[in-house]
């Protein structure tokens, strides 16, 4: 499977923004889906995941309460409405792939990765 986020850019603080990760082949609502995020000089961190229906969600606490992961498997397609963003948020944010576990916090279940979308959010 192929992964492309889109949707980043630049906020001020305090603002919103939505990603996209669009996802080829016909398999999509069998992929449990992540969103993770690199910041500069920093190891990639855990942001969101979703099961294959979307019936359970998982959140890194820094972003509890502000970002949304959902999922449109009609459209092969997984969203972070990112709301209430802070300058910490700034990072390339990636959408991962995982055809063994519905949602994880742990990179190394996912299997594919998309390229990421660099988000900045200015103070």
């Amino acid at each position: 499977v192929q992964l492309q986020a889109s949707g980043g850019g630049l906020a001020q603080a305090g603002g919103s923004l939505r990603l996209s990760c669009a996802a080829s082949g016909r398999t999509f609502s069998s992929y449990g889906m992540g969103w993770f995020r690199q910041a500069p000089g920093k190891e990639r961190e855990f942001v969101a995941a979703i099961s294959w229906s979307g019936g359970s969600t998982y959140y890194a606490d820094s972003v509890k309460g502000r970002f949304t992961i959902s999922r449109d498997n009609a459209k092969n397609t997984v969203y972070l409405q990112m709301n209430s963003l802070k300058p910490e948020d700034t990072a390339v944010y990636c959408c991962a792939a995982s055809t063994v576990v519905a949602g994880s916090r742990d990179s190394m279940w996912y299997d594919f990765w998309g390229l990421g979308t660099l988000v900045t959010v200015s103070s």
